[in-house]
């Protein structure tokens, strides 16, 4: 629930904070007092658009800040991690701040946050009736899923769901697999000669790599003989080798040895040097003799590099793909031979899960018939108390051509409000305040599978007054024993049913207009209440009968 709302030059706001409680919260007060202004704030804060133009007069930047104790709204806390967001002591806290360039930013719990996921998070928070707000319980989705929810249909409608998942899943299948194998059917003349030349080619991953340097060694087999016998010859040759030299070395180097013992890490050196110029001199000599000149083969490299050559320019660039290419022609090929048995297997699928969701959905739509049977029934029972003595509700279902992932029917709340008229769609319902109750009816049927904590009403009681006021004030008590209900309202009838009564009023600070928030309780509340009558707040008549209201509300029934 909303425990607090903190709003800072928004409008004609400087700065308010409003604490809200369990149970049924009303705010009053004069007309342009800036009552409908927090409903635009919490608007804001539940991802509404941002404009620059909401900002107070002379103030940089506005903010909207809510607490919410989310300690009872199941799966939030998923939710919230799911989008990066730590709830702390089972409580969210979401801001708004809009800047005078007209960039607005979000957070929950201090995580910066787009104003998505901020209006994502909000919906799972609160539900925003305002007169001209069209959300919720307007569009078809929501119908049907408040229905199913009313109905006890919810599995049923997550298992028709499925098993379409399913469908779609198996008929992608074949659309993909039927183009596949047109297309191999098309290209298979040239599918083949790409798997034949690749496949009799036999190539293996590196080849190029490899021919490429013994091709360079057979084109250069003379240059290279030719410099390993002169260098075996530097190194031991019969005639001032380097060998030779290095073994006229061993004497002088011995001698220093006996000489002088911290000498004997030269002649560790040395023979090192030694040992390791006779082992390359042996390396030299078997080289010089393995280099062979070899013109056939030579000539088979240059052929087999040629072929590379020529399959690289085709369909590489690097071997890998030539190889993989040669791989893809076959499996299309294969696919020609295999694609009418796999489509059968296929097509079998499809028709079983076909009939599996005609099946589950028929089944959904029993439900969900009778369902709306009895929501209407129930909301007809209500409209008359709230002023709308000739208003009939009704669910239709619209049936589709075949079933979907929602079943085989739209589903569509319709509400006709005067005798001889057509039922329309609750969404074209051409009055503010009528929707509004309309929506307070449902609210009160659907009270308990209506997960959402928090609801708020915007001038719910336009165009009523008297004994139809009560009752509206009633019955947003009664929904009050389920969530939190905040409602903004002019009609004392409904603010005396209120459990927390709060006024915002209209001043100035520093010559500027700004508005203020006030708890009431006792006197100051029976002083609204007579205000709201139309009275003189200090008149005994006035504050009488707003003893009375007060006191009526909490009578027993």
């Amino acid at each position: 629930m909303l425990t607090e709302l903190r709003i800072r030059n928004f409008a004609i706001i400087e700065s308010v904070t409003l604490p809200l409680g369990q149970g049924f919260n009303v705010l009053s007060g004069e007309t342009g007092a800036g009552k409908s202004i927090i409903v635009g704030a919490l608007g804001l804060l539940l991802g509404e658009r941002a404009s620059a133009d909401l900002i107070r007069s002379g103030a940089e930047k506005a903010t909207v800040e809510g607490v919410f104790d989310v300690a009872k709204v199941r799966g939030l806390a998923e939710l919230a991690d799911e989008r990066g967001i730590e709830v702390e002591d089972e409580t969210l806290v979401l801001k708004r701040e809009i800047a005078a360039n007209g960039r607005g930013r979000a957070w929950i719990n201090g995580a910066p946050v787009t104003a998505t996921v901020l209006a994502e998070i909000g919906r799972e928070l609160v539900n925003l009736h305002g007169q001209h707000d069209a959300q919720t319980l307007l569009d078809g989705e929501s119908q049907r899923r408040i229905l199913d929810a009313f109905g006890g249909a919810e599995s049923q409608a997550d298992l028709v769901r499925q098993i379409y998942s399913e469908l779609s899943g198996v008929r992608r299948e074949i659309v993909s697999l039927s183009s596949r194998r047109t297309e191999a059917e098309k290209r298979a003349d040239y599918l083949r000669h790409v798997a034949k030349e690749i496949e009799d080619s036999r190539l293996s991953p590196g080849e190029d790599a490899k021919l490429e340097d013994e091709a360079r060694v057979l084109e250069n087999a003379d240059e290279l003989r030719t410099l390993a016998t002169t260098l075996n010859e530097l190194l031991s040759g019969e005639e001032a080798s380097v060998l030779t030299q290095l073994g006229a070395a061993q004497r002088p180097l011995s001698s220093i040895e006996r000489i002088d013992a911290s000498a004997a890490r030269m002649q560790e050196l040395f023979d090192a040097g030694f040992y390791a110029l006779q082992e390359l001199a042996r390396s030299v000599e078997d080289y010089a003799g393995s280099v062979d000149l070899d013109p056939s083969r030579l000539e088979e490299v240059r052929q087999r590099r040629d072929r590379l050559f020529g399959l690289l320019k085709k369909y590489g660039p690097t071997l890998d793909d030539v190889i993989e290419a040669g791989r893809s022609a076959r499996a299309e090929l294969d696919l020609i031979d295999t694609a009418q048995f796999d489509l059968a297997n296929l097509t079998t699928r499809e028709t079983d899960a076909r009939r599996r969701l005609s099946a589950e959905a028929e089944k959904l739509t029993d439900m969900r018939m009778s369902a709306g049977k009895k929501l209407a029934k129930a909301v007809d029972v209500l409209l008359p108390q709230l002023g709308m003595p000739d208003g009939k509700f009704s669910v239709a279902l619209i049936s589709r051509d075949e079933p979907t992932g929602e079943g085989a029917e739209d589903v569509e709340f319709r509400v006709a409000l005067n005798v001889g008229h057509e039922d329309r769609p609750l969404a074209r319902v051409a009055s503010g305040g009528e929707l509004s109750r309309v929506m307070l009816a449902l609210k009160t049927i659907l009270a308990r599978v209506d997960r959402v904590p928090t609801l708020i009403f915007d001038e719910v009681d336009a165009g009523i007054g008297g004994r139809v006021g009560l009752q509206v004030g009633d019955t947003l008590r009664r929904v009050a024993k389920e969530h939190q209900v905040f409602a903004i309202s002019h009609l004392p009838q409904i603010a005396a049913r209120a459990h927390h009564h709060i006024v915002v009023a209209k001043g100035a600070k520093g010559g500027v207009t700004t508005a203020d928030i006030s708890v009431l309780e006792g006197t100051s509340r029976v002083n609204e209440i007579a205000r709201m009558l139309g009275g003189d707040p200090e008149s005994k008549v006035s504050r009488a009968h707003a003893k009375e209201l007060l006191e009526s509300a909490t009578a027993p029934a």
